[in-house]
């Protein structure tokens, strides 16, 4: 399925008016169904807005069962909302970032003025990168249960033997997201041919929620609402083989779609990279220029929450607005093998 919007659709203005994530750590010691690291996000985003659970017309998630171990994780979730006043609520298997995009929809259909988007995911549960194999074809490679570094080991080595980045450049990648020095990183062992542990982003427990409001509920809600203008998102192939995996074709299409083709003029750029070879291939199949600020928050490498780490990258895009560091942003997430699936949104003051 592929769902597009571009500026010339709206039928109202929709912001990002808070957001609000867990800490990151490698490990958490509470349920699977994320109620202890979402409900302090909740509480900040009701204290900061001066809102309640009432105040909020639709809410919508993000999460897997199969990484929690249960059925139906997410319905043990609401616990974090409360079980008074009843709520209009909706679900995706899915990185918060896609529950956003159905917000966005609800938003825009005129059904809500108000969202909650929020997303969760307890990685240190089990053996998250065997876990992630059950993304792939269910019929010929889940049950292979191929590991998700060694699939991305696939991607990056067929970028290098291509001649499109050094492993050089993907340490680069790593040391401006974490701080620290490239030489040194360099020097490293591999870990995963190609890899070096800084290529890989680390386990870690996490959550996010974000609000999103309508016209002028988003003004009163926020001083500098980071107002949504575009958002679309592609998909790629399953089969590994039938694509080129040193590109990433659906992300240039999302891009495209919310950009007219001319993405030079952002300030910012919040991009889902797991792995340090995946913000070279995204930069050009963006477009991104050197002007742009990639992933100031540190990115997926320094913290990567599964199911959440997408929707915080349109978290902390839109955060630059709101704190006035930035006036236009892009956010990308990302779910599936070697960036299967991409989605890309655009925000900007006004």
């Amino acid at each position: 399925m592929t769902n597009t919007a571009s500026r010339g659709d709206f039928t109202s203005d929709i912001a990002v008016v808070g957001f609000a994530h867990a800490p990151h750590v490698p490990e958490t010691f509470g349920t699977t169904n994320g109620v202890e690291m979402l409900a302090p996000c909740f509480q900040e985003l009701y204290a900061e807005l001066g809102i309640g659970v009432s105040d909020i017309d639709f809410w919508c998630s993000g999460s897997s069962d199969y990484l929690a171990g249960r059925a139906f994780s997410f319905i043990s979730a609401i616990d974090s909302i409360g079980a008074v006043p009843p709520i209009n609520e909706s679900h995706v298997e899915m990185d918060g970032a896609w529950a956003l995009y159905e917000a966005w929809v609800k938003l825009r259909s005129g059904q809500a003025k108000t969202a909650l988007v929020y997303g969760f995911g307890k990685s240190s549960a089990g053996t998250l990168r065997q876990i992630l194999a059950l993304q792939t074809d269910p019929y010929l490679v889940a049950p292979l249960w191929p590991d998700s570094v060694s699939i991305a080991g696939l991607q990056a080595r067929a970028g290098l033997e291509a001649g499109l980045w050094t492993e050089a450049e993907m340490a680069a990648v790593a040391a401006r997201s974490t701080g620290a020095d490239a030489e040194k990183l360099l020097a490293a062992p591999k870990v995963a041919d190609p890899f070096r542990a800084h290529d890989i982003a680390p386990i870690t427990d996490g959550a996010a929620a974000i609000v999103l409001a309508v016209g002028d509920r988003a003004r009163e809600l926020c001083e500098r609402p980071a107002w949504l203008t575009g958002m679309a998102h592609y998909i790629d192939t399953p089969v590994l083989g039938a694509r080129d995996l040193a590109v990433s074709a659906s992300a240039k299409k999302a891009a495209d779609a919310v950009t007219g083709g001319d993405a030079s003029g952002f300030d910012v750029a919040e991009l889902h990279t797991q792995y340090s070879h995946e913000e070279l291939i995204l930069k050009q199949a963006i477009g991104l220029n050197a002007t742009t600020r990639i992933n100031p928050s540190g990115g997926p490498l320094s913290g990567n929450p599964m199911f959440a780490a997408g929707l915080e990258r349109i978290g902390f895009a839109a955060t630059e607005i709101i704190n006035g560091t930035a006036n236009r942003a892009l956010a990308h997430a990302s779910s599936g093998p070697a960036l299967q699936q991409n989605l890309v949104a655009t925000l900007e003051a006004k």
